[in-house]
């Protein structure tokens, strides 16, 4: 009785059953931020690390014997010399001595050629008054009229002026003079001390100029525009900067040549920045560059035409992207990447100008989707987080409602 009154229930609503009906399925608009193309000409900043270092560096050594009876106050480690400035002056006393001999001796020996010349003079004469028979060779002529004499007084003269010359040379070599203006980096002697010829005295660098090595990759070369291999002629300008005191600090340096070799470890070449002034003497209130500093460097690369730049967020795998095209579908389209780095890319290829490529993160089963368009920047108005730089550059669009028709997945992510 039980299963006769359940099929009876059953039959009664299977034949009350409401008609079935076909409903087509509701699809949501895809919405999506895109970016309008702008091509232009840039110069693409490579990134470099080095240490400062001194153009030039000097070891300081006595010339000449004696004691130090004089220092200059500037004398100590860290002190700046200028350029023929007296650092150390050493006892002249033996010195000035030698220079009065040497002296005594030119003067002596300038006495003793004007004696014979005048003797020669007066052999001259009396040569000439004797008879034409007597004149037999030419050695006998020299000799009477005392050529040899002559000549050997006129060595010595040469020879008391070359004592002269370097007793003056070693008296001037007393007074130890800076080569250049410098820094001074280490000091060997003291106030009193004795030196020997050869004796160091001081360790100095230049501080004119100073100079940064810069490991430049090879892949990154046809970036920058390098001095040529002919001279020596100023590059790129670059941008130095490090943190100081927690406070990031910036200098201008240029890029100077290049050592010219590829290092065989590394692959790098080594370009070389110089800094005029790195301590800033001549720039009042300027944070000095002191030598031994760590330095990131950006060098300014060579104009390239026709770059569009790109957040890196952007590009999918396979270096493709979401493009929306004409009649407002979602295309995927391939680009040549010139650079990647950091977080923008650089396309030199696969995209003209008006082009709106998509910001909006989508996987690939999107494809062909019909989307609607939130807002439109252009991309030399982006920031590398796919932001408009400033509120006022960023300019909305129509937006276009189309229902989205789901593609086949390829499996990629977006």
């Amino acid at each position: 009785m039980l299963l006769a009154v359940a099929t009876g229930i059953t039959t009664l609503l299977y034949l009350n059953r409401p008609p079935a009906s076909i409903a087509e399925p509701a699809h949501q608009p895809v919405s999506v931020d895109v970016a309008e193309v702008v091509k232009e000409n840039l110069r693409i900043e490579v990134q470099a690390q080095g240490t400062v270092s001194p153009m030039q560096e000097t070891s300081i050594l006595s010339e000449v014997n004696g004691r130090i009876i004089e220092v200059s106050p500037s004398f100590a480690v860290g002190g700046f010399v200028t350029k023929g400035e007296v650092m150390l002056r050493i006892d002249p006393r033996d010195y000035e001595t030698n220079l009065l001999r040497a002296e005594a001796a030119l003067k002596s020996a300038q006495s003793n050629l004007a004696q014979e010349k005048g003797r020669a003079q007066v052999a001259e004469r009396e040569w000439q008054k004797l008879p034409t028979g007597s004149q037999r060779s030419q050695e006998a002529k020299d000799l009477y009229l005392r050529k040899p004499q002559l000549e050997q007084a006129q060595s010595q003269m040469l020879a008391a002026q070359a004592d002269l010359n370097t007793a003056r040379d070693n008296l001037e070599r007393t007074r130890i003079r800076a080569p250049y203006d410098a820094l001074i980096r280490d000091k060997h002697v003291e106030l009193g001390q004795f030196v020997a010829a050869g004796s160091p005295l001081a360790d100095i660098f230049s501080v004119e100029y100073a100079e940064i090595r810069l490991p430049i990759p090879q892949n990154k070369l046809a970036y920058l525009e390098l001095p040529g291999l002919e001279g020596t002629n100023d590059g790129s300008p670059i941008d130095l900067y490090t943190d100081v005191g927690g406070e990031v600090k910036h200098w201008t340096a240029q890029l100077h040549r290049t050592e010219g070799v590829f290092d065989e470890r590394s692959r790098v070449l080594y370009a070389v920045a110089r800094i005029k002034d790195p301590y800033a003497r001549h720039k009042p209130g300027t944070e000095p560059l002191r030598i031994g500093t760590f330095v990131n460097a950006n060098i300014e690369g060579r104009e390239l035409a026709d770059i569009v730049t790109l957040p890196r967020f952007v590009m999918r795998a396979g270096n493709n992207l979401w493009v929306v095209d004409d009649s407002g579908h979602l295309r995927n389209r391939q680009v040549t990447l010139l650079r990647t780095g950091g977080d923008v890319v650089y396309v030199s290829d696969g995209l003209d100008n008006g082009d709106r490529v998509s910001l909006t993160t989508l996987d690939s089963s999107f494809d062909s989707s019909e989307v609607q368009i939130q807002s439109s920047t252009p991309t030399n108005q982006l920031d590398q987080h796919g932001r408009p730089k400033s509120l006022p550059d960023t300019k909305k669009v129509d937006k276009v409602t189309a229902a989205v028709e789901p593609a086949e997945s390829n499996g990629e992510g977006g």
